[in-house]
């Protein structure tokens, strides 16, 4: 399930991002991805590609590639949506976590806290 009023645009800044045409309440619900559950040994292989960058940790260590919106919402410390990890049904859902206007980008903070600071992979060198 994605809401109708979001749409994928692509920046030169931050590439694919996802956005609302229209205003958002806090706690909305705006999207439930299925996901595809791989093992260790997959999670090794795509930690070697571009999916790297796409994929979510999920349970021990196995990861998972979401489909629909998910892997291209932008990160932000201060992100305006929260994505939730539902193991037993294999989904995560992006719920929003304080209203939103029509045009504004949807972001989620990939340390999987909305309000985690810690430095993310791609800012760690």
């Amino acid at each position: 399930m994605i809401l109708p009023c979001l749409y994928t645009e692509y920046s030169d800044e931050r590439g694919w991002g996802v956005y609302t045409d229209t205003a958002l309440e806090v706690d909305t619900i705006v999207e439930v991805s299925p996901v595809i559950v791989m093992s260790a040994d997959e999670k090794k292989l795509l930690d070697q590609t571009t999916l790297y960058n796409y994929i979510f940790d999920w349970t021990d260590d196995q990861c998972c590639m979401a489909m629909g919106n998910v892997p291209v919402y932008n990160h932000s410390y201060q992100s305006n949506c929260e994505y939730i990890q539902d193991f037993e049904e294999k989904v995560i859902y992006i719920k929003t976590m304080r209203a939103i206007e029509a045009g504004e980008e949807l972001f989620v903070n990939y340390n999987g806290d909305w309000d985690d600071d810690k430095k993310v992979w791609f800012e760690v060198k």
